[in-house]
């Protein structure tokens, strides 16, 4: 038994390394951007690439963390593809403040914006709104990329979007920051003349509505594009922009120099006490954290891994088994996690309850946890491996609908900043409850190998395969059992794409695929982060069917 025990811990820890690895080699690839001779023609033009001024701005040796490496990944295939949605987004510290950092990468389509860009542009101001932290945009993008402009131009979280929280981070006091570095045009326009201060290169940086093309075909004006909005039209005749560079190094050092004169603001005021290594070591959790997503484990061991030595305290230990909750600290933040106990349980009637799967007493005990939290200002983590909602005739004589309502409400009515890891599965109503991508997160990771979908891969197929069947009766077709199981086969296989965690990072459902490693640094960047939001609302359930 222990020598089989021992080849499972090492399997495990072979496969999961693994998936590292292969994550790894992908985020190497991707931060090539649209090639390795795009980026010397960059170079060769006197101008930095979009990660050589993230690293230029961010102090030395500070801890940063990438936002949608992975967006945009697999994505555009056909139209040459869009590396990290074409656009750099890092949080790190510039001047010992922490910033959001936003970087058009012009060796992607000139920095054009696909429909995901503007996802993760979105996204990013929306790090920087709810935890009212400076953002920093470095503009270096041809407009919007026409072939797909019916899918980033007019809906409501499309491009204009941007303005829009443009104008409403200015109005309550969050600064903005534009460093003009090249190109700038037509609508794009709006985003460094909407921040607060404007920076502008010399010589390399434009900005203009329309370039001296259609400027040429609009109104049969002559004009060369330097003239029309260059950085001495606009720093000496429009006053558009507040400072001219002389190159990316300057403009960079300006921003330093705005930033580090920034005063303080009120902080949240959530507890931090000197941080203390874990029990167990991170790479652990590749040991314990099985390959098999369908295999039991110890959840308790992954916490372990996590949280500060000695800090656990558990809250109804016994009751709601499937589901732990418990106050510790991160990196020395207080904080309460929620997450899913994934190895079998008994219940205090004695019968066996499913390891990954939400029973009624767990979504009543998590839900009263919830409240806790919100009551002592302590931030949440969830972790999620969740297969769903207990079904069948008993749960749903108990009011499992009911219980899982009530645990959702207080989880999304929390007024403290919430994060979320998805470990293994994500599954269905489980997913919502242990605070999806839906419910705001300040940040969502996924670990490698990690798997977000309706319902499982090996019963979706089956429903959709019963539905194919029931289509071709309706017309008197029979499907033979070996046409079935290839069917059954390439349905799964369609399927369990759409799960993957690169699938889901690649449309913005996860802000990251991180190694488990590097949990404990995104979760306690992304409490610091929030600290600096104070609380101001107070936390209500509302109406609740009790």
């Amino acid at each position: 038994m222990g020598q089989k025990t021992d080849l499972a811990i090492e399997k495990n820890k072979d496969q999961n390394k693994i998936l590292v690895s292969e994550l790894n080699q992908k985020i190497a690839q991707i931060k090539l951007g649209g090639g390795k001779s795009k980026l010397e023609k960059i170079r060769s033009q006197g101008k930095m690439t979009a990660r050589e001024r993230v690293d230029y701005l961010l102090d030395e040796g500070s801890e940063r963390i990438e936002i949608g490496a992975l967006a945009g990944h697999e994505m555009y295939e056909g139209e040459g593809g869009c590396p990290a949605a074409g656009v750099v987004v890092v949080m790190g510290y510039v001047a010992k403040k922490l910033c959001v950092i936003v970087a058009n990468d012009a060796s992607v389509k000139a920095g054009a914006w696909f429909p995901i860009s503007a996802k993760k542009n979105l996204r990013a101001q929306e790090i920087a709104l709810e935890n009212r932290i400076p953002i920093i945009y470095l503009v270096d993008s041809a407009g919007v990329f026409l072939p797909r402009q019916d899918e980033i131009f007019p809906d409501k979280e499309h491009f204009g979007r941007i303005f829009r929280n443009n104008a409403q981070m200015s109005s309550e006091g969050i600064v903005q920051i534009a460093a003009v570095m090249g190109s700038c045009v037509a609508g794009g326009a709006y985003l460094p003349i909407m921040s607060d201060e404007a920076i502008i290169v010399d010589k390399t940086a434009s900005i203009f509505l329309a370039g001296s093309y259609l400027v040429k075909a609009a109104i049969g004006e002559d004009v060369d594009n330097e003239t029309l909005g260059g950085a001495t039209t606009h720093s000496e005749i429009s006053g558009i922009t507040d400072y001219k560079a002389k190159d990316d190094s300057d403009a960079l050092n300006r921003i330093k120099a705005l930033i580090e004169k920034m005063g303080d603001n009120p902080k949240a005021g959530f507890n931090r006490i000197k941080s203390i290594m874990p029990k167990k070591k991170g790479e652990d959790i590749y040991e314990i954290l099985p390959f098999d997503k369908t295999l039991p484990y110890d959840t308790y061991q992954i916490i372990d891994c996590l949280v500060d030595q000695g800090s656990v305290e558990e809250y109804k230990a016994d009751y709601g088994k499937t589901m732990i909750t418990a106050f510790a600290r991160i990196n020395g933040w207080a904080v309460g996690i929620v997450a899913n106990q994934r190895k079998m349980v008994k219940n205090k009637q004695g019968e066996t309850q499913f390891g990954g799967v939400i029973y009624g007493d767990a979504a009543d005990k998590s839900t009263r946890f919830i409240a806790n939290c919100n009551q002592r200002k302590i931030p949440l983590i969830f972790l999620q491996d969740v297969t769903g909602f207990m079904v069948g005739s008993k749960a749903e004589h108990n009011g499992i609908i009911k219980d899982g309502a009530k645990m959702v409400n207080a989880m999304a009515n929390s007024v403290v900043p919430k994060f979320t890891v998805v470990m293994g599965n994500s599954n269905g109503a489980g997913n919502y409850a242990m605070c999806g991508k839906a419910f705001d997160p300040r940040l969502i990771l996924a670990w490698p190998g990690s798997k977000m979908a309706v319902m499982g891969g090996e019963q979706a197929a089956k429903v959709l395969m019963q539905i194919e069947k029931s289509k071709l009766k309706k017309v008197g077709e029979k499907i033979d059992p070996k046409t079935e199981k290839a069917l059954l086969e390439e349905i799964k296989s369609r399927y369990d794409r759409q799960t993957r965690a690169d699938y889901a990072a690649a449309r913005m459902w996860t802000d990251t695929i991180v190694d488990p490693v590097e949990t404990r640094k995104w979760i306690s960047m992304g409490i610091e982060a929030a600290n600096h939001a104070p609380i101001n609302k107070q936390f209500n359930m509302g109406i609740l069917q009790v």
